[in-house]
């Protein structure tokens, strides 16, 4: 288990990290209440990566816990189930603090001295509903406080992704098994024709 846990740790650490990209960065959304991001969030899709997705290795029921410190530091408990090791539970816990003014822009650190990058680019007024990603556009996730997001709000979370020049064909949808079935449909109609309206306007 703790080395099931370091190479989890590793690669999210290597997917905030970001790759090259000749394009301006993503715009974040500018503030972030800590204390409203607060509590346990639920992966609802991501872009496929190797500490997620691999040989031997398919997150599921993949959930982040966020924890405010007195240090204003924040406390971050990774969770997922790999479906191919018969369920076995991988838990990586990590430090992120503020790298910019209005929290919006996070630096989190798995093992010290390295650190990765944790951008929030979408973020639903009532905090229900948030998109992650990276500087380099390598990396993306769609996280919801519920396992079964609302079709209105995946729409809306994808569209925030979109805007920031995040390919939405990269998307993968997340088991999560205590999402009612007919939810995970429902969201894989609305991607669906999300991105036959971004290939449109291409």
């Amino acid at each position: 288990m703790k080395r099931l846990a370091f190479l989890f740790s590793l690669g999210l650490l290597a997917g905030c990290a970001g790759a090259f990209d000749s394009r301006p960065p993503p715009e974040t959304v500018g503030q972030v209440d800590l204390a409203r991001y607060a509590g346990t969030w639920y992966e609802i899709a991501r872009y496929p990566v190797s500490f997620q997705d691999g040989p031997s290795r398919r997150c599921e029921d993949v959930t982040a816990t966020y924890t405010p410190r007195p240090d204003g530091t924040v406390g971050v408990v990774n969770r997922c189930r790999n479906a191919l090791d018969q369920g076995r539970e991988i838990v990586a816990e990590a430090t992120a603090r503020s790298a910019s003014p209005g929290n919006d822009r996070l630096r989190v650190t798995f093992f010290w001295p390295f650190a990765g990058d944790y951008w929030v680019i979408g973020l639903d007024p009532d905090y229900r509903w948030a998109v992650v990603g990276a500087p380099g556009r390598d990396y993306l996730w769609i996280l919801s406080r519920t396992p079964a997001m609302p079709a209105g709000h995946f729409m809306a979370a994808q569209e925030a992704a979109r805007r920031q020049g995040f390919d939405l064909r990269r998307l993968a949808l997340t088991r999560q098994s205590q999402a009612a079935p007919q939810a995970q449909r429902f969201e894989r109609l609305d991607r669906n024709a999300l991105q036959g309206a971004t290939r449109a306007k291409d």
